[in-house]
């Protein structure tokens, strides 16, 4: 047995910042979707003399998050499969805001689900919630609009084809946690009353956000953090962005292009940077041929 996932990044279209709930997390509303940068992410047999799961995943110190997946999954499912070997090829940016940890356990829950013969997207998506607020939108990767502390999503059609992103990525990582900690120092989140707004004029837009709400709440936070964040902003739309933004907590810059060929033009104007600039085009997600 070799099964095999992609696990797309995502970039925030907007993030909008709440309240402190009584479980510790952020209320948000967001808007996001996958897209074709992705790691590949396979499960087999651990092998002869196995005791326990094994996950390999270079360039990642301390646990992995897709190793808490699959033992929450054997936990929650009862599965007693023998032992099994995830290996991780990393192509997304590691702590770079695009949820590529999140999408790595969002795929380590697919393959046990194939693994295990079970068929329950309710499941998944309860262990996904109970490993972080960006995981459930990873089960079955899609355009999301996301609320509550992430965990509650309502797909979304869209995007128009031929949109690509630009993926700047920042030379340093940043936590998550202490983006947030310094957004809630900086007072950044929003009233119950403003946050209700800026959710209504989201789901008015649909599938088309126009350019007054295509915001993230985090980037003050990011900027102070990590100065260099401003500078690739002003970069990305120097080079012809649509829109710029900081990917979910940060430091990556994502530029919005309504046209691939001008995304790669732009990775092409700004390829002195380090780490140089990716493109990606939209997530297609795979057929059931290709993963077998």
């Amino acid at each position: 047995m070799s099964l095999r996932e992609r696990a797309p990044a995502k970039v925030n279209l907007c993030l909008y910042l709440g309240p402190v709930r009584d479980d510790g997390r952020h209320e948000l509303v967001s808007v996001f979707q996958p897209v074709g940068l992705t790691d590949e992410v396979a499960l087999e047999p651990a092998g002869l003399g196995a005791v326990a799961d094994r996950v390999i995943c270079p360039g990642v110190e301390g646990e992995n998050l897709a190793a808490l997946a699959l033992r929450c999954f054997r936990e929650r499912s009862g599965w007693n499969g023998a032992p099994v070997r995830l290996t991780i090829e990393k192509r997304i940016p590691i702590a770079a805001g695009m949820a590529g940890g999140s999408a790595d356990a969002g795929a380590a829950l697919r393959l046990a689900a194939r693994a295990a013969a079970v068929d329950d997207d309710a499941l998944l998506r309860e262990i996904a919630f109970e490993l972080g607020a960006d995981v459930p939108a990873q089960v079955r990767p899609a355009r999301f609009l996301a609320t509550g502390a992430g965990e509650e999503l309502r797909p979304l059609g869209g995007p128009a084809a031929g949109y690509a992103v630009l993926v700047v990525p920042a030379a340093e990582p940043l936590s998550t946690a202490d983006v947030y900690r310094r957004a809630d120092e900086m007072g950044l989140a929003r009233g119950d009353d403003e946050l209700a707004e800026r959710l209504r004029a989201v789901d008015a837009a649909s599938t088309d956000l126009p350019d007054h709400l295509v915001v993230n709440d985090l980037e003050p936070a990011a900027r102070a953090l990590c100065p260099a964040v401003g500078d690739a902003l002003a970069a990305v739309r120097d080079a012809g962005a649509d829109q710029a933004l900081v990917c979910g907590s940060g430091p990556t810059v994502a530029g919005l292009f309504r046209r691939a060929d001008a995304a790669r033009a732009a990775a092409v104007a700004l390829g002195d940077r380090s780490p140089r600039p990716i493109v990606a085009e939209p997530w297609r997600a795979p057929t059931p041929e290709a993963l077998a």
